[in-house]
């Protein structure tokens, strides 16, 4: 991979849309990577997930919620939110609008 690279708007490794959820994957390295995520009102990912390393997530557009072990924090554009990726952790968004958030993860593990 070369050390730089730039993303243009609408440009990602892969996008995938399920469950009213659109995820671009943005970049990838061996040691991070970013993923661009659009969620649909009232819509977010089922279960919860527990992985090693550290993410941050920076809220674009509209509210998402973030439920980090028992802790909820409801995140409105502009809000970062970081933690350990080994907490138990879920994202939704509760809204009747669309959201829009990046994340970056360390490492990867898309």
């Amino acid at each position: 991979m070369k050390p730089t690279k730039l993303i243009r708007k609408g440009e990602s490794i892969t996008t995938r849309t399920v469950d009213g959820k659109t995820i671009q994957l943005l970049f990838k390295s061996e040691v991070m990577e970013g993923i661009l995520v659009k969620l649909e009102p009232m819509s977010g990912f089922a279960g919860s997930y527990r992985h090693k390393g550290e993410e941050a997530h920076l809220v674009l557009e509209g509210e998402v919620e973030f439920v980090v072990e028992d802790e909820t924090f409801l995140c409105q554009e502009g809000d970062t939110l970081w933690h350990c990726s080994n907490l138990e952790h879920t994202i939704r968004n509760p809204g009747m609008a669309h959201a829009t958030y990046l994340t970056i993860l360390a490492p990867p593990s898309m």
